[in-house]
């Protein structure tokens, strides 16, 4: 089944929030709301929850290279389950 514009558009600015996170997650702490609110509105579009709650879990970690790097694997984990769903909008 296809997505709706409005899926498409929630998951597009979802991505882009927690893209601009990892982006940041180097040298800040990224557990924000905009965060909270960008992995909750992929929630339902995963069919596995683990990248979501992966992502939440790293973001407020004390170490720059640790959260970075659990950040972006979580994000790439989330685009794949977005993908293996046919929910990555393309």
């Amino acid at each position: 089944m296809p997505l709706s514009k409005h899926d498409r558009t929630i998951i597009n600015l979802s991505l882009q929030i927690l893209g601009q996170a990892v982006e940041r997650a180097g040298k800040e702490k990224v557990d924000t709301v905009p965060v909270r609110l960008a992995l909750r509105c992929l929630l339902p579009h995963c069919p596995e929850r683990w990248p979501l709650e992966n992502f939440w879990d790293a973001a407020p970690g004390d170490n720059d290279i640790g959260r970075s790097q659990g950040t972006t694997a979580a994000y790439n984990g989330i685009v794949l389950q977005l993908k293996a769903a046919g929910r990555f909008p393309g």
